[in-house]
């Protein structure tokens, strides 16, 4: 059972037409809470409005806070024309979405008619915060370069709640977005990564393709049980097509957990047992220390057997950042407090100018 609650919208702090910051009134005390105004209508100041609040009560993080059910006084709704496929499936909110696939869909005959990705590189993520370093180097070395993400149902289902890829589509550095599985709301819409990433190529016409959960990510502290396991399969799948598989390590030292110190618990279970073919692992020449520990576990895992790690010099990460004029976070913490994760992240950009001959290296000033 969720926990329900009624509130009064006392203001609303911000929208942009697809997700509404608010702060309701609850038994008398001001909360935050959220509104997706694509699934549950307008709302104004007055309102009343049926709200979720067990991931508050629960003290989660990320997803930790109120999100509207429904609007009490604006109850009745109809569908947007176009579409067939139902997202969030067999549930109160599902939601209708105008899928790539469909026999009707302008490009069922791309997807019908695909036959390799022909080395387009996709680099995969394991969370969210690998975004934004990965897209902002990216973007500085190749300005004129198309780039797409596709956002999988690992963690967030609504691509809307990612401030992060409003912030890079504003600036023009996120070309077009596809969500996948339940994962809804991107510019085009897909079943799965298969099509998804044929999509990328096909109907998109993409030079690069960023893959990972939307914010969030579910961690149980045991070896299989978090959702970026799902790493695997997306390189497994980006091999099968005929693309190049590009894995970016989660890597920190700032992290107080043991196992997730230098590369992850949950990096290493991925590419040592859940991939099943050879990827490409950028690493960051960190200082002399961290690298010295980072390749002990890459050694001790007998990684550096089944995949080609790369080490790449890249000192660059920040000024990337600050380039666009973007700050990034991961897990409560900053650039400056968590470097060597957001350096992981933009590496595999720095990777990508070594090996692609069309990469434009001089763009970057």
């Amino acid at each position: 059972m969720i926990s329900k609650k009624i509130g009064i919208v006392e203001s609303i702090v911000d929208q942009n037409g697809e997700l509404d910051d608010i702060r309701v009134k609850i038994n008398g005390e001001l909360q935050r809470a959220y509104n997706y105004p694509k699934i549950t209508g307008h709302i104004n100041i007055g309102d009343e409005v049926l709200l979720n609040t067990t991931a508050v009560e629960l003290s989660l993080g990320t997803g930790g806070y109120h999100f509207v059910i429904a609007n009490l006084n604006n109850l009745e709704s109809n569908f947007t024309k176009g579409g067939h496929i139902m997202k969030l499936r067999y549930t109160p909110l599902q939601v209708k979405v105008d899928s790539v696939e469909e026999q009707e869909s302008a490009y069922h005959k791309n997807i019908e008619e695909f036959s390799s990705l022909d080395n387009m590189p996709v680099v995969v993520g394991s969370l969210h915060s690998m975004l934004t370093p990965f897209v902002a180097s990216y973007k500085r070395l190749n300005p004129k370069k198309k780039l797409v993400y596709i956002m999988t149902d690992g963690a967030a289902l609504p691509i809307y709640l990612s401030k992060n890829v409003d912030t890079l589509k504003k600036k023009g550095l996120i070309d077009n977005t596809i969500t996948i599985g339940s994962a809804f709301g991107g510019d085009y819409e897909c079943i799965n990564i298969y099509t998804a990433l044929i999509t990328a190529k096909e109907v998109l016409k993409a030079d690069v393709v960023f893959v990972s959960m939307g914010p969030g990510i579910a961690g149980t502290g045991t070896k299989y049980g978090f959702t970026g396991i799902e790493q695997g399969p997306i390189l497994d799948a980006v091999q099968k097509l005929g693309g190049m598989p590009i894995s970016i390590p989660r890597i920190s030292f700032a992290d107080q957990r043991d196992r997730h110190k230098g590369i992850s618990h949950h990096s290493i279970t991925v590419l040592k047992e859940i991939v099943n073919v050879s990827v490409n692992l950028p690493i960051c020449t960190y200082n002399e220390e961290q690298l010295c520990y980072i390749k002990e576990q890459l050694r001790n895992n007998k990684l550096e057997l089944k995949h080609n790690i790369v080490y790449i010099n890249n000192e660059n990460s920040k000024a990337d950042l600050e380039y666009f004029g973007l700050k990034v976070r991961s897990m409560g913490r900053n650039f400056d407090q968590d470097k060597e994760f957001f350096e992981a992240a933009s590496t595999a950009a720095y990777y990508l100018a070594e090996v692609c001959d069309d990469s434009r290296r001089e763009n970057h000033k």
